[in-house]
Order: C-alpha cells, then structure tokens, then sequence
C-alpha cells in the first residue's frame, strides 16, 4: 500500500507539474496571465475540434471564425508564456467584438449559437484586462450586442442561415455550447482558487505571528533563562565540578537546539519578507551535498546514529544551491532528532525519468497517523524528538516552500513506531557516467 501511495502521489504530481508548466508558476505570472494561458490552452483545443466539424457541416464563415479565433489565442498565448510578453487585452476585447460581430451575421443572427458565447467572452475579458478598465468593456460589449441586433430587426438581409432550422439549429447550440462554459468554468476555478489561496495565506500568517510570539515568550526564554541561573550559581560558587560539567552539557544541548531553531525561524522569516528570489544554475549533486552530507554524519554520531549516503557522481540537477543544502540538511536533521540511538538513516539518490528523487529514510519514531495531513503546515504542532529535541515546527514548512520553488516537490511515507522516509524531487539537467 505505501509503494501504491507512492506511486498515485507520483502520478498526479506530475499531471499538476505539467499543467504548471504549460500556464506559468505563479511566482513569474499574474494571475490574470495564468488565466489567460489556461484559457488559451482550451480554447486551442476546441477550435482543433471545432473547424473540421464546421467545414464538415459546411458553416465555412464560422470555421473560419473558430480559426482565426484560436490562432489569434495561440500567437498570444505563445508570446505571453515563453517570451514573458503580457497579453494584449485591449487587442483581443477588439478581436473579440470583430469576430463575433462576423459570426453574428454569417451564423443565423438571434437565431444561432453567437449569442451564447458573447457573455462568456466578455468574463473573459474581465479576468485578463485591468480593473480599470472594466466599465470600457462593459459599455462596448453591451452597446455592440445591441447594434447588432438592432441592424439584424431592421436588415434581416444581412443574416445569413448555413443550416436548417430543427435538427441543424439543434446541432449549432449543442457544439457551441462547450466553449463558453469553458471558460466560465476556467475563470471560476482560477477565481475561486485565488481567494482559497490567500485566505489561507491570512490564516497561515496568523498562525505565524501567533508561534513567533510563542517562541520569544517560551522557546527562546527558556534556555536565556537556564543560562542566567547557571551564571549565577557559579557567581556563588555552589557549583562542585561534576555539577557543574553536568548542567555545562545539559545548556550545550539546548543552546544546539535553540539556534537551530533560531535559524530556521530566521530563514522563514527572511523568505515571507522578500519573497521568491531563486538562483537556478546546473551543478553535480554530489558536489553540492557532500559537505552537508558529511556535516550531519558528525551530528548524527553524537546520539550513535549511523548515516549514510549514496549519491552517484554523474548526476547534475538544476537546483538553487544554498536551498537544496538547507532542504537536505533539515530532513536529515529531523531523522536524527526522532531516531533513537544507535539508529541508522539513509541518505540516497536515484534518477526517474527527467527527475532526481532524493530520500531521506531513518528507522525512529515515525510520524502518527493523525499528524500526517498537516506536517507540511504552519499548523502542525512542534514534536519532541527521541532525546526530548524540540523544534519550532519551521524546518517542514521551509523545506517544502524551498523545494518547490526550485520547480520541485516534496512527499513522504511514514508507519508510526518503524519510521519515515521524506523524498525531493528536483529537476534533472543530465546524466554523465
């Protein structure tokens, strides 16, 4: 079942990182943009579907409509995404009213399918156009559709009828049908999505200042606290020398924890303040994380823990260095901190496809079932760890912010009592052997 798990995470990850490929990630596009790309996409597909039809029905006017319509979507869209060119929202409100007018007279007037598209075109314009421009749109949407049909009552010459009434009427409203509910349903979604998005980003930020103020008041208190009585105990001299080597090794272990959590918090902190600022370059994987790699064999034989790693040589990622250190360096911190002594963690990384997977597996504590749907949260609750270790609950949440803003993503498995395993995936450049 977990191998199952697995590989269904796997497969959608992968399904959800082709669809953010081809609409843009939202650090490098608007969310106007990335509903302009995903509409575009769409409608690419239906005019694909639409043009042979109608040449088949022989509604010449409107197959040509429905190309043009898509190759216009299609010369946009390309230079919006690949060439960081925003779409022309003006041009195609334009576009929008010439092609539809077009379509209006050649395709049965009121009578035909134009009218049901009109709305959902307009939408269109309102989600990809600035706000001010909202009102414009509306007033020549509203006065063109009135124009048209107004010319229609008063020139019913100037309509054209490709189809007969009944079964051929019937066929036109059912094809046409789809397109605007395409977009309506993409506008939506995007719309909806948005506002899910940063009303959780609200909450998440509440929840943050309120485990900051958490953290100055008790976690950072604390251990300043123990190192005020311990100075003033050796003020008094009360101290005999095994007592003192004693509450020496107890503040070391909580100072190593508070600054860790100390650093953690720094970098969260850091990275809410300036947001994404991501230096993708290609380097060897085994360059990159040796020295980490070796770092944390040295704490991991502080608690007797065996750790070791299998990187091949030849394999070269595109990967920001500094944030794929800190991603490897927390998960491989928190094995150590949840795997009892004497414990053994594994460290190795294997080529899948046009990705490296790496994994992070220990044989400690594991995470319980109920803990698992939120430990990539700002909600999740801090655990103590096999020595009584305790984290600030950052070092997650920071791993899976950093892993996917390399492009990457982030997962695990893990059975309560017989461990956990973390795994990254990061975009693979080549393989060299």
């Amino acid at each position: 079942m977990p191998k199952f798990n697995f590989y269904l995470l796997n497969y959608f990850s992968r399904k959800k990182e082709l669809w953010s490929e081809l609409i843009g990630s939202p650090f490098n596009f608007s969310l106007e943009s990335r509903i302009f790309h995903s509409i575009s996409i769409s409608l690419i597909a239906l005019a694909c579907l639409y043009v042979p039809y109608n040449i088949y029905a022989s509604m010449y006017i409107a197959a040509l409509s429905v190309f043009l319509i898509g190759l216009f979507f299609l010369q946009q869209y390309y230079y919006s995404r690949f060439y960081g060119k925003g779409h022309n929202s003006t041009l195609f409100g334009l576009i929008g009213v010439l092609i539809l007018g077009v379509n209006y007279f050649s395709n049965s007037g009121i009578n035909g399918s134009t009218d049901l598209i009109w709305p959902a075109y307009l939408l269109l314009v309102f989600a990809i156009s600035p706000y001010q421009q909202h009102l414009k749109w509306l007033i020549v949407y509203l006065s063109c559709f009135l124009i048209l049909h107004i010319l229609e009552y008063y020139y019913p010459s100037l309509v054209r009828y490709p189809f007969s009434s009944g079964s051929g009427q019937f066929v036109d409203r059912i094809t046409a049908f789809p397109m605007p509910v395409v977009i309506i349903y993409v506008v939506i979604k995007f719309m909806r999505r948005s506002y899910d998005k940063e009303r959780k980003a609200a909450e998440e930020k509440t929840i943050a200042v309120q485990t900051l103020m958490s953290i100055i008041s008790h976690d950072m208190r604390t251990p300043l606290m123990n190192i005020q009585s311990y100075l003033q105990l050796l003020n008094t001299g009360a101290l005999d020398t095994e007592d003192r080597l004693e509450l020496e090794k107890a503040l070391l272990k909580s100072t190593n924890n508070t600054m860790e959590m100390l650093s953690n918090l720094l970098l969260w902190s850091k990275s809410q303040m300036e947001g994404p600022n991501v230096n993708l370059v290609t380097v060897n994987l085994l360059a990159v994380l040796q020295g980490t790699m070796e770092m944390e064999q040295q704490h991991a034989l502080k608690k007797q823990i065996s750790l070791d790693y299998h990187i091949p040589d030849g394999i070269e990622v595109i990967a920001d260095v500094n944030m794929l250190q800190l991603v490897v360096r927390n998960l491989i911190s928190n094995a150590v901190k949840f795997t009892p002594h004497g414990g053994q963690i594994t460290a190795e990384a294997v080529v899948i496809s046009d990705e490296c997977r790496i994994t992070v597996s220990d044989n400690g504590k594991g995470i319980p079932f109920d803990k698992q749907r939120e430990i990539f949260s700002i909600k999740s609750e801090p655990e103590y760890g096999s020595d009584n270790e305790r984290g600030i609950g950052l070092g997650l949440v920071l791993c899976k912010e950093f892993i996917e803003r390399q492009g990457g993503r982030i997962g695990f498995e893990s059975n309560p009592e017989h461990g956990s395993s973390f795994f990254i995936f990061i975009k693979l450049n080549c393989i060299t052997f």
